[in-house]
């Protein structure tokens, strides 16, 4: 890369990057139906098919100004392609989103395409008779790409949404996102001549972890105020995987799976209650004693670690591969010479525990009162392969193009959900290494999204201080890159949970039982309780208040 080939490709703009004489669609069938009234509507002869949506939205999508979550690069592409207009009937953000879906649910009157989030909702809708049966439609106008995707999960994507054999919706994937990653200031490591993962493997014990944060917090080369060796979340723990900000990193090296149903010896565990959890809080309980971790802890917010890391206040953090995308980018925006690696804890047989994923996320249902179910099917078709495999983007639909090198986020696609086979994220990632390392051209790349990954990255290494190349590079060609190291040098364990749906009694006491874990975890850590008193005494109030009814409510639907 030393003949700048990778900016002049970003300077001439990401259309000379992509362009060839071929669109890729598939190696199935076409998009069909909506799509051939696309063609006639170029000519004037047919009228837009207007869909009222519900729209799941992001706070900060980063949508070019003008443009919105109605009207954008996607919308106006799947206007031009398919001659579909989305109006929302409703758009909102986190919580307040599925409010708006209840309310839609209790009245009986659903737009005709939403998102649901949850299998709870779906079941809902499915027994309240409101929405379509998706199976034909499937069958007949999904491109074999998009059925292979879905096939590529063993079943599990679409059993989550068959009810009684009818595909009662189009669900989001969710492929296995690898370890929570332990992210540190590299540049900080390097300046103080610190060495952590002698054998290069990509692992770290807790003990090299407590000696990184002592020694960044005794040599303060971030020249901060209050420096804070490790800093948490008041929650302390996470169901995800990924548990950002959280000590799920900590709690898998010592085998515990918090806020985790599993199946163990035939019976139903939650991993909150077990010995492996206590030993994970006794040894965060020692970090806090030590001055380690946060004296805050039990009130810091997620804006507040993530002003700690940006103001240079702490160099170790704790999130999914992806964070350097939208959290750790906050740090080189405000010092271009911030970098980090990133590392997984390891147990104490050299492991790297993880759990797999559930197989979807997010579910696309159409209104039972829709005329057209096949559309939804074909919008599918048109993102998640057409759009995905073409090699002519910037030369078919530029603006959609720049979203891509911009990085605009996915969820202003008229589908907030991802749809992407379960090896996509180590695919791709072999794809971009290839390209970057030179052994392919970046035509060569499947990916329309990782050929403008390619693009970016390969700037940045040239030495353009582009936040998205920063950004890009650490998440890809150090996060995805770790999980691909780990998994050619088979140092996962996997852990499969049960993931079961709301029981009655989560319904009425789940609540007050997360609120006692949490108070209790924290009080635990920060010295208010004994470990082992106060762990013993959780357990046996969990039991009481509803959690030992919970697993027997499981069970019964495991059986």
């Amino acid at each position: 890369m030393k003949n700048g080939f990778w900016k002049k490709m970003l300077s001439v703009t990401l259309a000379f990057v992509m362009m060839t004489a071929v669109t890729a669609c598939s190696a199935g069938s076409e998009p069909t139906g909506a799509a051939e009234k696309g063609s006639e509507a170029a000519a004037g002869e047919a009228e837009a098919v207007t869909i009222m949506m519900g729209r799941q939205t992001l706070q900060n999508p980063k949508l070019p100004e003008g443009d919105t979550y109605e009207n954008n690069a996607y919308t106006r592409m799947l206007e031009d392609k398919l001659n579909v207009k989305i109006v929302d009937e409703f758009e909102a953000n986190g919580d307040d989103y599925d409010r708006q879906v209840s309310l839609a649910l209790s009245a009986g009157d659903i737009p005709d395409i939403m998102k649901v989030t949850t299998l709870d909702e779906l079941q809902e809708l499915y027994e309240n008779d409101l929405i379509a049966d998706l199976t034909e439609s499937y069958e007949s106008h999904a491109s074999d790409y998009l059925k292979g995707i879905y096939d590529s999960y063993g079943g599990r994507a679409l059993e989550n949404v068959t009810f009684d054999g009818k595909i009662m919706a189009l669900p989001g994937t969710n492929a296995d996102s690898g370890p929570s990653i332990v992210w540190i200031r590299s540049d900080w490591m390097d300046s103080l001549g610190i060495t952590v993962d002698e054998d290069g493997n990509g692992c770290i014990t807790v003990e090299e972890l407590e000696m990184v944060a002592k020694e960044f917090m005794d040599k303060n080369p971030g020249n901060a105020e209050n420096v804070v060796g490790i800093a948490l979340a008041s929650w302390l723990t996470s169901g995800d995987p990924d548990g950002t900000y959280s000590m799920n990193s900590l709690a898998y090296a010592m085998g515990a799976f918090p806020k985790t149903w599993y199946e163990k010896d035939g019976e139903i565990i939650y991993g909150s209650t077990t010995e492996e959890m206590k030993n994970a809080l006794s040894v965060a309980a020692g970090w806090y004693r030590d001055g380690i971790l946060d004296p805050q802890v039990g009130t810091r917010t997620w804006d507040d670690i993530t002003a700690l890391l940006a103001n240079g206040q702490t160099g170790i953090t704790f999130g999914t591969w992806h964070i350097p995308d939208w959290l750790l980018n906050n740090v080189y925006a405000l010092n271009k010479d911030a970098s980090f690696q990133a590392y997984a804890i390891e147990d104490a047989d050299g492991k790297v525990n993880c759990k797999h994923n559930d197989a979807t996320n997010g579910y696309m249902v159409v209104s039972k009162e829709f005329e057209h179910p096949e559309l939804a099917v074909e919008i599918a078709n048109l993102f998640y392969d057409e759009l995905a495999n073409s090699s002519s983007v910037a030369q078919e639909f530029p603006e959609v193009a720049k979203y891509m090198e911009d990085g605009v986020d996915g969820s202003t696609r008229p589908f907030n959900i991802e749809v992407n086979s379960y090896t996509s994220l180590l695919d791709d990632y072999k794809d971009l290494k290839q390209c970057l390392d030179g052994e392919i051209t970046t035509e060569e790349i499947r990916s329309a999204e990782q050929r403008t990954n390619a693009a970016v990255i390969g700037a940045y290494l040239e030495g353009t201080e582009d936040a998205t190349g920063w950004a890009k590079y650490h998440s890809r060609m150090k996060g995805v890159n770790l999980i691909y190291e780990l998994t050619e040098q088979d140092l996962f364990s996997w852990l499969t949970p049960v993931f079961p749906q709301t029981t009655p009694t989560m319904e009425t006491n789940w609540a007050n039982l997360e609120k006692l874990e949490e108070e209790t975890f924290i009080k635990i850590v920060t010295g208010v309780e004994d470990v082992e008193t106060g762990f013993a005494q959780f357990v046996e109030n969990w039991n009481a208040q509803g959690g030992a009814q919970i697993i027997e409510e499981i069970a019964a639907q495991e059986r």
